[in-house]
């Protein structure tokens, strides 16, 4: 124990012994005082009466002698007063009078004995107890000429001392009380200050730090860090070990945050109701990567997912809270849709989000827009997602998975208004080197929003990186460049590369066809022959994914192969998307433009080289294309993921095709087997898809068999679950800084993860 504990305590025992002492000294000295205090007025009264009553007893006058004790009696703590003879009779005494102090009774203390000289007559008092209380007796001889002619009994009551002395008591008591609580208060200070350096000590020591050796603590330290070192290894053995499912992410869940519901933040939803043209209301599901990745999520470990309602159907489909649960005959989760004006969506989505964000993330060769309006919506619907999320959550610290460029300021709200939340922030699309960002006008705002996060994941350590130097220039922050984090308000931001993936097995190859089967439906419905080639390409119509480039290195292909006119078709799916953004129109026109001159320049009366779908199809429908298609040609020109090169890896388990993938991609760093080519690079391209098509069967088997072991491991499942034993990791360290650093608020800032 601490010295300055120690004296502290030792402090208190004293000043409790020596107020207790004082309680028995005070008790028995204020009652002496108080009963000499008696004496002496009973005395004071007799003598001042001395010479009337001598000179009323000579005379035989007892009735003036009554009325002498009478006024001596008029004191209301006198009880009574009596004249006595030395022959101890009763000569007068006053009504009242106790008969326990009789003359007979206390005469015989004023003499030693009978025979005793007339001077050794003494004063005499006493305290006795009464059924009515204590009573004080005081007798006084009265003498004239050294003779005693008579004396005088005075008795007094005693309660008002029992009054006044409980009243010292409790002074005593309160004074006591006080310095009781000073002394408390003193030892607590002494107790804080010494806890604060004890911790602040032992801090240092788990960090690894030098600080002098205290023997106290040496055994609580070897054992936290054996524990911290323990919990550490089993989730990293927890991670590698055994393939991620639903059921297991589902008990990570449980056992490393209780099984709280999780509740996902996103612009898109997961499902839409729309209505069709024939007045039924039809359930999409939205062609995005984020849905793919998120959606099996929810399904396996229950929540809510806060998205914009944008289906014509939603409303009339939602409650009057705007909630509806999904999937339909399934109902496993709840979607809490949130209603934007034309204006709110023009603003936050189509201008800030798309217009600016979007092209200033992607190296894509589109100048980004801002305008101060949109920022203004963007601010808004930002804040009315908070809204919609605080009326969701059902405790103090939720896990709030906070998804992609729409909500960059989210993160920062939630923390205002959830102090203790577990805030998972993912951010979908690339994050650009500081010059790149610096180009939004409020660019402080993003990072300083995103900063809010507990964890902030990205595709990529390159993302990471980029993210921290502008974290860096921009904002008045701490770098802890060994544990990838952020510190700044004394609260640490963990950033980390997530690279994303999809549910595994896939949903729809449960009660798919055969691949044969499949194979040949498709090349019926596309009108080709048994024996046709078939490549299949599947995206948003966007300037990202490298489509435009995508259908010029078919054109180089047919160039260079002429043997494949009539044989080879390219099927391709372009969901459209985001039709109002004036470049997003221009390149639906391009694209169709494209298309039309290399099917007129290579195609024939029955034939056509590239089917453009520019409509909306089910994922049912795509993964039945991947399964019929010999290639799949992934072209992006900057891409955070992309997760079609994995659906299509994931629809062969057959073992065959061959994916072609652009290199600008986050799946090429994973999907090495894949062909890898610089989409810009068209003569590159052209012999990719050459080489594709004539790739022998064994070497195919060989490459897809690498790509859907890596795509079956590192699966959406386990992606969520990093980031949730992460957040456990990190909420421990949180509730062991509210034990050890209680007093000492920059902990989290200073403790490692």
């Amino acid at each position: 124990m601490n010295a300055r504990v120690r004296y502290a305590l030792a402090l208190l025992v004293a000043l409790s012994a020596l107020v207790a002492l004082a309680w028995l000294i005070v008790g028995h000295t204020t009652r002496g005082w108080f009963e000499k205090d008696v004496g002496l007025r009973a005395e004071l009264a007799v003598n001042g009466a001395r010479r009337a009553v001598l000179r009323d007893l000579q005379a035989g006058n007892l009735p003036a002698l009554r009325e002498l004790l009478t006024d001596i009696t008029r004191d209301e703590r006198i009880m009574g007063a009596a004249l006595c003879s030395p022959e101890l009779d009763v000569i007068v005494a006053t009504a009242g009078f106790p008969d326990a102090f009789a003359c007979r009774t206390v005469g015989p203390h004023l003499r030693a004995d009978a025979g005793a000289p007339p001077d050794r007559w003494t004063a005499w008092r006493d305290t006795a107890s009464l059924p009515g209380g204590a009573v004080h007796v005081n007798a006084i001889p009265l003498s004239e000429a050294g003779d005693v002619k008579a004396f005088a009994i005075v008795t007094h009551d005693l309660s008002y001392v029992a009054r006044r002395e409980a009243s010292t008591r409790y002074f005593l008591l309160c004074a006591f009380a006080v310095i009781a609580l000073l002394a408390s208060i003193s030892t607590l200070l002494v107790v804080r200050a010494s806890r604060r350096r004890w911790n602040d000590a032992l801090q240092r020591m788990a960090k690894g730090e030098d600080v002098p050796q205290r023997r106290e603590f040496l055994p609580l330290i070897k054992d936290l860090r054996e524990l911290l070192d323990r919990l550490a290894t089993e989730e990293q053995a927890d991670l590698r070990s055994g393939a991620w499912t639903p059921e297991r992410l589902k008990l990570t869940l449980n056992r490393h945050l209780h099984g709280e519901r999780l509740v996902v933040v996103a612009n898109r939803e997961p499902y839409i109701h729309d209505r069709a043209s024939d007045g039924s209301v039809r359930v999409l599901h939205p062609a995005s990567g984020l849905v793919s990745a998120l959606e099996p999520v929810l399904r396996a470990c229950s929540g809510v997912w806060v998205a914009h309602g944008a289906g014509s159907a939603d409303r009339e489909t939602a409650d009057k809270h705007g909630r509806v649960r999904v999937p339909p005959g399934e109902e496993s989760y709840v979607v809490r849709r949130v209603w934007l004006s034309p204006e709110e969506e023009k603003g936050y989505y189509y201008g800030f989000s798309n217009e600016g964000l979007w092209p200033l993330c992607h190296v894509s060769h589109t100048r980004p827009t801002f305008r101060a309006e949109d920022w203004q919506h963007y601010r808004e619907v930002n804040q009315r997602f908070v809204d919609a999320v605080c009326d969701e959550v059902d405790t103090d610290d939720p896990v709030i998975l906070v998804q992609d460029y729409h909500f960059a300021l989210a993160p920062r709200l939630l923390r205002e208004r959830l102090p203790r939340a577990t805030i998972l922030t993912f951010w979908h699309i690339p994050w650009p080197n500081a010059e790149q960002i610096s180009i939004c006008p409020w660019h402080r705002e993003l990072i300083h929003g995103l900063l809010g996060s507990s964890i902030l994941g990205f595709h990529t350590p390159f993302h990471c990186n980029n993210f921290m130097e502008a974290a860096d220039r921009f904002l008045e922050s701490r770098l802890d460049r060994e544990d990838l984090a952020v510190v700044q308000e004394n609260r640490r931001t963990l950033v980390r590369s997530y690279p994303i993936s999809i549910e595994w097995p896939n949903r729809w190859l449960e009660h798919a066809p055969s691949v044969v089967e499949c194979r040949a439906a498709v090349l019926a419905e596309l009108g080709l022959s048994s024996d046709a080639r078939l490549g299949v390409g599947v995206d948003r119509l966007d300037y990202t994914k490298g489509i435009e480039e995508r259908m010029r290195a078919i054109e180089k292909l047919l160039e260079k192969q002429p043997q494949l006119v009539g044989r080879f078709t390219f099927l391709q799916i372009a969901s459209p998307s985001r039709t109002e953004i004036a470049r997003y129109a221009q390149l639906r026109d391009d694209v169709e433009a494209l298309v039309e001159r290399i099917n007129a320049r290579f195609g024939r009366e029955d034939w056509k080289p590239i089917v453009l779908r520019r409509q909306h199809t089910e994922p049912r429908d795509v993964f039945r294309y991947y399964r019929a298609a010999e290639i799949c040609y992934v072209s992006s020109l900057h891409d955070g993921m992309n997760l079609v090169a994995k659906e299509y890896i994931a629809a062969r388990d057959d073992e065959q095709g061959v994916l072609v993938l652009s290199q600008f991609t986050g799946a090429a760093r994973e999907l090495t087997e894949a062909l890898i080519v610089n989409p810009y690079d068209i003569e590159q391209a052209g012999r990719a898809l050459a080489v594709a098509l004539a790739m022998p069967l064994a070497e195919q088997r060989a490459r897809m068999r690498a790509m859907r072991k890596l795509v079956a491991e590192y699966n959406v499942y386990r992606w969520a679950g990093r980031m949730l034993l992460d957040a456990s990791r990190l909420r421990r360290r949180e509730q062991l800084a509210g034990v050890l650093g209680a007093s000492d608020p920059d902990y989290l800032a200073r403790a490692e993860p």
